[in-house]
């Protein structure tokens, strides 16, 4: 007979009455019935005693490569993503998934009855720092207030910890290398709304003792990343330009500097930390050491395709010019591997990349200020 089972959910579909194939006088309903609660008592043991992660975004990039490391270390993972930047072809096929936005306080209130959650990982978020000056009401509906919505419902719902993936944007300029001690200065929207709600776990904790875990990554790349997206993601947007037999576009002079942070470096110590009492109620940089010019990184995007690099200079743009972090305080408390050396991770997304083909670009449609966009994004 055909039953069909789906993931972790307990979600069945009964078969059919012409799918049996039957020679004995019993039922065949009888058999299907049976059947069906037999496989849904299975699926409840196996199920029983696992603890249940929720993990925003998990249709984008870090978000479903952290579902799959929390898969591999035996947790259940219920997954939500409004699909703004992510795809349903990344939600790791165990994930019980549900579409909906995190700005909605009754789909939030939804997904926290589905279940005893015990952790969050809030890794959703519109990550685009320079364009954030231009859809101001957008970040903060989306990186702020969605990011509320969730903290209300862990606090209500008694949930063990709260992981936050915050970014390096909170420091601002000047203040490098970045180190957790140094007070945040953000200068953009983006990393003023990622240092409010890191500033809002901080009370939550001493209001409700809410434990938390707050990561600063950066520049993180690899497979599964949104390349279409023209406001983000230095290296899939280089990959796509080059794929398309295009100019890689770079602001200004292309000497700023990034540490560029592969996702095997990254996802594996968020799905750990949860494990690791020492890392509860701290901050920590996550991603790699080594900081690069973007002219610099053009070079490897193109030893990659093996291509001749051929960059247009654009005007440049309000930006940190130089961003990377120290990460001595969480090679303190987590036992991390040698890092990816930049060649070796490009070498890797470019394989996917290669195989994936090139994206049309996705054009931001509700920019809220025209004042000072870069002519690039107004096209």
């Amino acid at each position: 007979m055909d039953l069909q089972v789906f993931g972790e959910t307990g979600d069945f579909k009964r078969p059919k009455e012409n799918a049996i194939h039957c020679s004995s006088e019993i039922c065949p309903k009888f058999i299907a019935d049976l059947t069906y609660f037999f496989c849904h008592f299975l699926n409840q043991m196996k199920s029983k005693g696992r603890r249940l992660v929720l993990v925003t975004g998990v249709a984008g990039f870090i978000g479903s490569h952290l579902a799959d490391e929390l898969i591999k270390g035996g947790y259940k993972v219920i997954g939500v993503d409004d699909l703004s930047g992510g795809f349903v072809a990344n939600v790791p096929e165990d994930v019980e998934f549900y579409e909906g936005t995190i700005t909605d306080q009754t789909f939030v209130e939804f997904i926290f009855e589905k279940g005893k959650i015990d952790y969050v990982y809030h890794v959703a978020a519109y990550a685009a720092e320079g364009l954030s000056h231009f859809i101001r009401h957008f970040n903060y509906t989306n990186n702020l207030i969605g990011s509320v919505n969730l903290i209300n419902q862990s606090v209500r719902h008694e949930v063990k910890c709260f992981v936050f993936t915050s970014s390096i944007a909170v420091y601002g300029p000047g203040q490098t290398p970045m180190t957790e001690d140094i007070t945040p200065m953000p200068e953009d929207p983006y990393g003023v709304a990622k240092y409010a709600v890191e500033l809002d776990l901080e009370a939550a904790k001493k209001m409700f003792g809410l434990d938390y875990i707050i990561f600063r990554p950066h520049n993180v790349y690899g497979s599964r990343q949104n390349i279409a997206d023209r406001y983000r993601n230095v290296i899939g947007i280089f990959m796509n330009q080059v794929m398309k037999d295009e100019p890689m576009t770079v602001f200004g002079d292309g000497l700023q500097t990034r540490a560029f942070s592969h996702i095997d470096d990254v996802a594996p110590v968020l799905a750990r930390c949860i494990e690791n009492r020492d890392a509860y109620n701290n901050t920590f940089n996550v991603g790699a050491d080594t900081p690069y010019s973007i002219l610099e990184l053009a070079d490897h995007v193109a030893k990659a395709f093996g291509v001749e690099t051929r960059v247009k200079h654009l005007q440049a743009r309000n930006e940190v010019i130089h961003a990377y972090s120290s990460h001595d305080k969480l090679r303190s408390i987590f036992d991390l591997p040698k890092p990816q050396t930049l060649e070796e991770g490009i070498s890797k997304m470019a394989t996917w990349v290669k195989n994936s083909g090139p994206m049309m670009p996705v054009t931001f449609d509700n920019i809220e200020i025209q004042k000072n966009l870069p002519p690039s994004w107004s096209d």
